[in-house]
């Protein structure tokens, strides 16, 4: 049976729902924590003087967004003393990695990069393993303020999602950006160190708002767990407690595994992980390099954040509300094939700022487009897999999809500054072979487009 399809007031009008505000701002408590251990990151090291493939290979510490999903099962039912009882399941670790963020801070606060280089990059990994953990219980909280059968409010919660994602990432990059030049003007020596105390203080407020968020009181997803484990212990022949143990290892991590390649066939679901892996590697290579390319291209701190921050922020956030509606209309994979040709297109107008030099129009120009493709690619991508996961394991399979899509984005993205190194800085031939990246996940799309089973293609 069909759909009867929305109109374009009936789509606009499911963002009204007091749910997508609550989304919003799940999605900013998420995007923050990128501000850390990326711009602010690569930016601070770069000013320290150290190398372009210094910074790229410190971007290792994202590869832990890629293998969240180990974990996950842990999360899903394992409560935290304290935290849990006051706050519920999921707002309890989120609260416990936002105060895990928090003291990191003040730990990075004390620290010289040249000086100690490793114990700086390590307090960033605790920051990236914290966020990743994050990550996982944010999904879950706001798959679970939709019920499974609202595919469009899905659609529209996926674009809240990444406007707040976009939120927390650029108007913190915004704080920390103007915060530190404002430092560095005034004299302070080291006023990176001093900027993440203010962030810190972000974190702290995030934390407030997160009370205002509603958390779904149920019990089903654990009963549901309970009689998977039940199921596969009682094949196991006996009850003891390594039996119990392998029940529980097999139930909590081989179930959302098995459940994903029964609903979609071997086939067509080694074609959607081959599709959510190469997706974003192009974007990857642009977004770890890109502070990097502007700083040498001779913009200020101010100027990015202006241009790159505030101006990207606004631009995110229309077109991703724009494109939250096209995918309500016309499917979540349709709105990936836009938006994977146009990310593609962007990219090449960084290859006309690099080989025309400092231009404010230009970096304007630029910065807009590649917000407008990835703004449609991400809210696409973050509702096909929303709608891909079994709400049995809705923190696993979710962390699971997302983290083989986070695997090309950050494995293969660490060696973008040897890219441009081995290129000898020629920074238009590296947008070049950014442009060319998105070419084989579109490939992968095209042959299981119409087998995927998803409530709108």
């Amino acid at each position: 049976m069909f759909e009867k399809k929305q109109t374009w007031s009936e789509s606009i009008l499911v963002y009204k729902d007091i749910r997508m505000l609550r989304i919003l701002l799940l999605g900013a408590i998420s995007g923050f924590p990128w501000v850390l251990i990326a711009s602010s990151l690569s930016l601070w090291l770069k000013e320290e003087g150290l190398s372009r493939s210094t910074i790229g290979w410190a971007g290792l510490i994202f590869g832990v967004y890629a293998f969240n999903y180990l974990w996950a099962p842990i999360i899903d039912r394992i409560q935290i003393p304290f935290l849990t009882k006051r706050l519920g399941h999921r707002r309890g670790w989120i609260v416990l990695m936002q105060i895990i963020i928090l003291f990191s801070l003040i730990v990075w606060s004390f620290i010289n990069p040249t000086e100690n280089l490793a114990l700086l990059i390590s307090v960033g990994l605790v920051i990236a393993i914290a966020s990743a953990t994050q990550d996982i219980t944010v999904d879950a909280l706001r798959i679970e303020q939709i019920n499974a059968d609202e595919g469009k409010s899905m659609a529209a919660g996926a674009a809240m999602a990444v406007v707040g994602w976009w939120t927390g990432y650029k108007l913190g990059g915004v704080i920390a950006l103007f915060t530190a030049e404002f430092f560095q003007n005034i004299g302070i020596e080291d006023y990176w160190q001093t900027t993440f105390l203010v962030l810190g203080v972000v974190v702290i407020l995030m934390n407030i708002g997160l009370t205002f968020i509603h958390e779904p009181i149920t019990t089903d997803r654990q009963n549901k767990q309970k009689e998977t484990d039940e199921i596969i212990q009682s094949k196991l022949g006996s009850n003891n407690v390594i039996t119990k143990f392998v029940a529980y290892i097999t139930g909590t991590i081989g179930g959302p595994i098995i459940s994903f390649f029964k609903k979609n066939g071997f086939s067509i679901a080694v074609g959607i992980l081959g599709f959510v892996f190469l997706f974003k590697i192009g974007e990857a290579f642009l977004g770890r390099m890109s502070i990097v390319f502007y700083k040498e291209v001779g913009f200020s701190k101010g100027e990015i954040a202006i241009y790159s921050k505030t101006l990207g922020w606004i631009t995110t956030v229309v077109f991703t509300l724009l494109g939250g509606i096209f995918a309500m209309r016309a499917g979540t994979i349709k709105t990936m094939f836009v938006a994977g040709g146009f990310m593609a297109a962007t990219n090449l107008l960084f290859a006309a700022l690099a080989w025309s030099g400092k231009s404010e129009w230009l970096f304007a120009l630029a910065v807009i487009a590649d917000d407008i493709s990835a703004a449609f690619a991400t809210v696409a991508f973050v509702a096909f897999i929303s709608l891909l996961v079994d709400r049995t394991y809705t923190a696993t399979q979710y962390a699971l999809l997302a983290s083989i899509g986070t695997a090309g984005r950050t494995t293969l993205a660490s060696s973008s500054g040897a890219l441009v190194d081995w290129l000898n800085g020629d920074w238009g031939t590296f947008f070049i072979i950014t442009t060319l990246m998105v070419i084989p996940s579109l490939i992968c799309l095209w042959f299981i487009r119409n087998k995927i089973k998803i409530g709108a293609k």
